[in-house]
């Protein structure tokens, strides 16, 4: 941990609402002044925060989680405000802004809602916001839901490439058996993410207010993994619990991602299977290419081949129609087919707008020989 510089915190209800008695202001406040403490450390947090529906529950009165979705949305669409605000006011003690972002399924299994949303949450840390991200569980139905907090946190550090999640709970980790039940259970201090030993450790459900158990949390590091990011799974009422674990203290359970970084997303790139089009380049953009480590530059393409839209995998093709790359496309292949042979001061008199200057850029483009 002493290494990452941009880290996804997750919390959950239990924590957020103090085992369902309202929102926890004291301990919210706690989050926030160590949060404060890694900005002013130069690292970028995202919060995801459970709660909202927790918190809704509270504000109407209701001492049972419902089951009907319409009475868990309105619970959401109550609790938000609560939650937002109580973020917005404790950041903003200690010199931070906030940024309420809600996701659903849909936004992230959609590639161009994908892009638009990681442009967001990118630009927020940026402009040394904080973003607190949790499920729109206004509008979510089955087949949109992520299903909990621990899934969305790992989905939100794929898509900003985080170093690493941390995941604060009600407990001090991952044991070998329940604790409570197994008075021989040992305690899991580092084990390699994606493991399934751990599956069988982790148990079953959580508490009323959550929806998750440990399982939830293991499945969640095991899907950080596969972008590079390593996750801790920790206690968040623990003392200075995100400080210490920047400073390189061991505290909680550590999952280790196996994949580099970077490694993770070309490893992605390259085993795609059907790619709906490509590119094809002049001979000087190959050499950039496979000899430089450049991006690829529309003024380098000659053609465009199939249909694709923004954030699409596509290929790169030298002109003997070889594959030479493959990597994220930066603008649609209509758009793409006006860009050829175009420099970047044109883009916005040909499509009124500049989303990149690339057509690929480096960071996102994969070498295939």
């Amino acid at each position: 941990m002493r290494a990452a510089r941009r880290i996804v915190v997750k919390v959950g209800s239990s924590l957020v609402t103090n085992d369902g008695r309202g929102l926890d202001e004291a301990a919210i406040e706690e989050w926030s002044r160590q949060i404060s403490a890694l900005v002013r450390d130069g690292r970028e947090v995202i919060m995801v925060s459970s709660g909202a529906i927790a918190e809704g529950m509270k504000r109407l009165g209701w001492t049972t989680r419902p089951k009907e979705i319409h009475e868990l949305q309105a619970a959401a669409a109550v609790g938000q405000m609560g939650l937002a605000q109580m973020y917005e006011t404790r950041l903003r003690a200690h010199g931070l802004g906030s940024a309420q972002v809600l996701l659903t399924h849909a936004d992230l299994a959609d590639r161009e809602r994908y892009l638009n949303a990681r442009s967001t949450l990118l630009t927020l840390l940026k402009l040394g916001v904080v973003p607190v991200i949790n499920e729109n569980d206004t509008v979510v139905n089955d087949e949109i839901k992520f299903g909990d907090n621990d899934t969305l946190g790992a989905l939100v550090a794929n898509l900003v490439e985080a170093d690493a999640l941390v995941i604060l709970t009600d407990q001090k980790g991952l044991y070998t058996a329940d604790p409570r039940k197994d008075p021989a259970a040992q305690f899991v201090h580092e084990a390699l993410a994606g493991d399934p030993a751990l599956e069988a450790m982790a148990g079953g459900a959580g508490s009323s207010l959550g929806k998750g158990g440990m399982i939830t949390k293991i499945l969640a590091a095991k899907r950080a993994a596969g972008s590079g990011a390593s996750t801790v799974i920790a206690w968040g009422r623990e003392h200075d619990v995100l400080v210490r674990l920047t400073q390189g203290e061991s505290i909680g359970t550590l999952l280790v991602a196996q994949t580099a970084k970077t490694q993770a997303r070309k490893q992605w790139m390259a085993d795609h299977l059907q790619m709906r089009g490509a590119v094809v380049v002049d001979a000087g953009a190959a050499r950039k290419l496979l000899e430089e480590g450049k991006s690829l530059l529309p003024i380098g393409m000659t053609a465009v081949e199939g249909e694709f839209s923004r954030g699409e995998v596509i290929a790169v093709r030298d002109e003997q129609g070889a594959e030479i790359a493959r990597g994220l496309a930066n603008y649609a292949s209509s758009e793409a087919r006006l860009l050829c042979r175009k420099p970047s001061g044109e883009f916005e008199k040909l499509l009124g707008y500049v989303a990149e200057p690339e057509m690929v850029h480096r960071d996102n483009l994969v070498l295939m020989r």
